[in-house]
């Protein structure tokens, strides 16, 4: 499988953003992809994941602010960005794991592959 995460850019405080990971392969219905992101100076960090069954996971940070989604016909995973706050500011990547088992979801080591990331600025 293989990501490419898109979507980012400059945003004010309060608006939205909307990524895009764009996933190769015959089997990307079955993956759970996740996004991370990492600021600098700082560790990346857990911010959403969704399994192959829908199910959806969120970091408490962005619970209410942030949606995932997924397009298993179009090999496409969103993340819509509502409510953006300057500590969002980061690059967001997108990863992807066909076997990832639930209680390690949160874990970037555990995702096989990743996109190149996106830059996400969020400033008044």
């Amino acid at each position: 499988v293989q990501l490419q995460a898109s979507g980012g850019g400059l945003a004010q405080i309060g608006g939205s953003l909307r990524l895009s990971c764009a996933a190769s392969g015959r089997t990307f219905s079955r993956h759970t992809i996740g996004w991370f992101r990492q600021a600098p100076g700082k560790e990346r960090e857990f911010v959403s994941a969704i399994r192959y069954s829908g199910h959806t996971y969120y970091a408490d940070f962005v619970k209410g602010r942030f949606t995932i989604s997924r397009d298993n016909a179009k090999n496409m995973v969103y993340l819509q960005m509502n409510s953006l706050r300057p500590e969002d500011t980061a690059v967001y990547y997108c990863a992807a794991d066909p076997s990832i088992i639930l209680s390690s979801l949160r874990l970037s080591h555990q995702y096989e592959y990743w996109g190149q990331g996106t830059q996400v600025t969020v400033s008044s």
